[in-house]
């Protein structure tokens, strides 16, 4: 049988935080955990869209517990205060979706100097994983759902010793390092968790082709070449709607038998219902995901060290 949002168990009690909630993959996914009963914490960039996005799932859920908070991925600041904020209203986090990104969009950095899209789709969640753990680590069972792509397959050579491309960038490049990165951190981040022996999980989950703004934010982000413009026409004629594509992370995060460390996808890779995607070698070497790990904490000068808060905790 296909596991639709039918199937997302009663999420009463439950606090989720959902970055990138008032568009897309990230909207839906706080539409559904609401409907089950979680308190939702919708992370968004644009506050006009966030309201916007608040207020549409009340107009359809008009008990839905939601709460509307700051945060700006491409930016520490941001992400620290929005952390420190999250953790005096909510001490204890059980779900946490890492959703949000940008995708190829031209050469630029963010505020902290690092490449827009490794710096916003990975090093920005990696760095709100780390500030939430202690928070994640109170829950029962909390679980981290990190957003993949199959642009995962197109990372080229995957240079950690050049993560953010200088000298030789190229948006699609940039992207599949993102999203390969992503994935290789919610590996990682379990691999630690588990032999930590933590009752937090990981998990990532990859949408397939499904219709969101991305597309068309791309478009406006980049020079508009003929690859981007190819996604913005196409994606909503062979894709699926963004509830669909929200299915994966909402299976991940919801369902009690998934396991950790496992990627949800598509049954038709591009569409379909949600199933476990295999993860094959040449994306799961040790070496890849260790050195992932380092460049993270290199360049946001921290020491992710998950054994450590597991035993504080």
């Amino acid at each position: 049988m296909s596991w639709t949002e039918a199937d997302i168990p009663d999420q009463t009690g439950r606090v989720a935080v959902v970055t990138g909630a008032n568009s897309g993959l990230g909207l839906e996914t706080a539409r559904e955990l609401a409907r089950k009963g979680a308190v939702v914490v919708m992370a968004a960039r644009n506050m006009g869209k966030g309201a916007a996005a608040k207020a549409d799932i009340l107009s359809e859920i008009p008990d839905a517990k939601l709460e509307l908070m700051t945060l700006d991925l491409a930016d520490t600041k941001s992400i620290k205060a929005f952390a420190n904020d999250l953790m005096e209203a909510h001490p204890r986090v059980d779900l946490l979706f890492n959703n949000a990104g940008v995708m190829a969009t031209a050469e630029r950095e963010t505020a902290d100097g690092f490449e827009l899209q490794f710096g916003t789709n990975h090093l920005g969640h990696f760095y709100l994983t780390f500030l939430l753990m202690p928070a994640l680590l109170r829950a029962d069972a909390g679980r981290v759902v990190t957003t993949t792509s199959t642009a995962r397959f197109s990372a080229g050579k995957y240079d950690m010793e050049n993560p953010h491309l200088r000298g030789e960038y190229d948006p699609w490049v940039a992207y599949g390092h993102s999203k390969r990165a992503n994935l290789h951190f919610s590996m990682e981040l379990n691999n630690r968790l588990e032999a930590a022996g933590a009752r937090v999980t990981a998990h990532a989950a990859d949408p397939g082709f499904s219709v969101t703004e991305l597309q068309a934010t791309s478009v406006k982000m980049s020079d508009g070449s003929d690859r981007q413009t190819f996604f913005e026409k196409w994606v909503p004629r062979v894709g699926q709607s963004a509830a669909a594509g929200a299915l994966p992370q909402l299976r991940a995060g919801t369902d009690p038998d998934v396991k950790g460390g496992t990627l949800w996808r598509p049954r038709w890779i591009i569409r379909g219902a949600p199933v476990e995607g295999k993860i094959g070698k040449s994306l799961s070497k040790p070496s890849d995901l260790i050195a992932v790990w380092a460049v993270s904490e290199k360049d946001l000068g921290i020491d992710f060290d998950v054994a450590g808060m597991v035993e504080a905790a």
